[in-house]
């Protein structure tokens, strides 16, 4: 890890590394049911940057999540893409994909050293946006996503997002859950 892009990554320097968590809980429909799921979940986040447009300049993680079911050797959840910061702006960004075919670009206002962030995408946003497959927008259309991240002292972190899913089948919106505090190891 360099050093310099480190220095760069504004509230994300702390996340750099290697982070496990078996607190986890998900809540999601699961064959039209609300359903309560404990896991463990592994994030590696590898420090990239600068990556610079034009007088933007960005330094971020590059990261990839799985999760597992306690008790269950196969994931049931994957996740890569990055977590940037752009200073000029004070901006986090958080852009990721997962093999469902759903695609996230969430920001949020930071302070170099601030120690939570609140980040936010909404379908049809040109800036902080949310794009899926055509199956999914039909069936299961992720309308909003709003994350809250608290990083702790002690060399742990925790999150807490809230995937807000438009069900036709009853014409509402499901609040799909998940938490969860992750140690860096």
């Amino acid at each position: 890890m360099s050093d310099e892009i480190i220095k760069n990554l504004g509230p994300l320097a702390t996340l750099a590394g290697t982070w496990e968590g078996d607190k986890g809980i998900d809540i999601s429909r699961i064959k039209s049911k609300e359903t309560e799921t404990k896991y463990r979940e592994r994030v590696i986040f590898a420090p990239l940057g600068p990556v610079n447009n034009g007088p933007q300049q960005l330094y971020g993680l590059r990261y990839s999540m799985t999760a597992w079911r306690l008790g269950e050797e196969d994931a049931f959840h994957e996740e890569v893409g990055y977590w940037l910061w752009d200073a000029g702006n004070k901006q986090v960004l958080r852009c990721f994909m997962v093999p469902r075919g759903v695609l996230i670009n969430a920001g949020g206002d930071a302070e170099e050293n601030s120690k939570s962030f609140h980040l936010e995408a909404k379908v049809g946003s040109e800036t902080y946006g949310i794009l899926s497959n055509k199956y999914l927008d039909e069936t299961y259309k992720t309308k909003e996503y709003v994350l809250d991240v608290e990083i702790h002292d002690e060399g742990s972190f925790s999150y807490k997002e809230d995937t807000r899913l438009w069900i036709p089948i009853n014409e509402a919106i499901f609040h799909h859950t998940d938490q969860n505090t992750l140690q860096k190891i």
